[in-house]
């Protein structure tokens, strides 16, 4: 397949830009939480359940929120005001951790996984209204590419502030260190949001573009199904293992932050490299199996860090993770873009919201489950990349056509 040249507007360049500064800015701040949260925990005491729940539950309140969405739409009078406030709360995430040394020692943990869940409450809704606003104010024709710069512009920042904050944590005294961290990741969020606040709606918007249309199930539609099943085969599979793969590293093969980081460079750096060439991989493959090949590539990186015989080894699988993973995600909202009609944007964006959010849930729940039978962190590891390459075989097979025609097959008389 092929995707049509993008032609763009003085405010289509405008809005793009500020999308991409928007996630340079959000990039600096998010390995607070994303790379150093987890490490946080395990050095608070925290086990293979409570770095399950880090994921796990935090995805099951963004499940709930996700689908208070379009309600919250059709409060405001355009997307742009819906999203203010959601998205000044979600920016929380990045405060809440730095009270945790004020919590009574055996709270600590459970705090750090409040700190994520209560600003998921205004997350789900902010990222439905965002990927709408995102639609709303961007040509059709220039999302590819702007996922793609967005892709790239993150995973530098993220590389680069990773590699700085992990610096900072090893010298630092703890627990001042983590503190001081996450008061300047709340600093560069509000940076981040600012320029989301500069995005322009466009003339031909509606004011109200949620309401407008009659409500529509996004699982009646043909081009929406094979979205939604890709995108919870996609996350189950990856986020069944992703939250122990930091316990292997510390625990087992003693990393510390410092070389947290360095993983977290090497995952970014490879993701940056490989963002750009996304957008024109899609001209020759479907969206589907860009995605499937992806995710064979996290099970390759996955099964890496399992059979490890040292530290410096996960480095290269850490490579293949970011730059797979990268590319899985660009080609999934790629994927969606391509099945939404602009005038069900609402309804299309929760369901395939929700539809990742509920994988994010379940996914770290397998690892959990494992974990609680005593098996092996190696084992688990291990699984986790079968089931990765599981997910990969069956989106690559159109198991979304086969899900159809077996459905359709025993309504038949027989």
């Amino acid at each position: 397949m092929r995707l049509a040249l993008p032609h763009s507007t003085s405010l289509d360049e405008s809005n793009f830009s500020h999308f991409v500064l928007d996630i340079v800015w959000f990039g600096l701040a998010l390995p607070a939480t994303s790379r150093f949260l987890s490490v946080y925990a395990i050095r608070l005491g925290a086990e293979a359940s409570d770095l399950s729940l880090l994921t796990s539950l935090p995805a099951l309140v963004l499940l709930f929120s996700a689908s208070l969405s379009n309600w919250w739409l059709r409060r405001a009078a355009n997307t742009k005001k819906a999203l203010f406030w959601p998205a000044l709360l979600f920016r929380l995430v990045f405060l809440l951790p730095a009270f945790t040394p004020f919590i009574p020692t055996h709270f600590q943990s459970v705090w750090l996984i409040l700190s994520l869940a209560l600003p998921a409450l205004a997350q789900g809704i902010s990222s439905v209204v965002f990927m709408v606003l995102m639609l709303e104010t961007v040509d059709e024709t220039r999302v590819p590419p702007l996922l793609s710069q967005r892709s790239l512009a993150m995973n530098v920042t993220l590389g680069l502030s990773g590699l700085a904050l992990g610096v900072w944590l090893e010298k630092a005294p703890f627990p001042l260190n983590y503190q001081a961290m996450y008061v300047l990741a709340f600093g560069l969020a509000m940076v981040s949001m600012w320029h989301v606040t500069q995005v322009r709606l466009r003339p031909t918007t509606a004011p109200k573009p949620v309401a407008a249309a009659p409500a529509v199930n996004p699982w009646r539609s043909p081009a929406f199904r094979p979205v939604g099943l890709t995108s919870i085969l996609m996350h189950l599979a990856f986020f069944s293992v992703v939250s122990l793969l930091p316990l292997h590293l510390v625990n087992n093969l003693g990393a510390g932050e410092g070389f947290m980081a360095l993983y977290g460079l090497a995952e970014l750096t490879a993701a940056a490299v490989v963002s750009p060439f996304c957008t024109r991989i899609l001209r020759y493959i479907s969206y589907r199996s860009l995605v499937a090949l992806a995710l064979t590539g996290t099970a390759v990186g996955a099964l890496l860090i399992a059979l490890a015989p040292s530290l410096y080894v996960t480095l290269l699988a850490a490579a293949l993770i970011g730059c797979s993973w990268a590319a899985a995600n660009i080609a999934l909202y790629a994927f969606f873009s391509a099945a939404t009609p602009p005038e069900q944007r609402g309804a299309f964006t929760t369901a395939f919201t929700q539809v990742m959010f509920a994988g994010q849930f379940l996914g770290p729940m397998i690892g959990s489950a494992l974990s609680g039978l005593h098996i092996n962190l190696i084992i688990i590891i291990m699984i986790g990349a079968g089931l990765r390459l599981l997910a990969a075989t069956l989106i690559q097979s159109h198991m979304p056509d086969w899900f159809k025609r077996t459905l359709h097959l025993s309504s038949q008389p027989r």
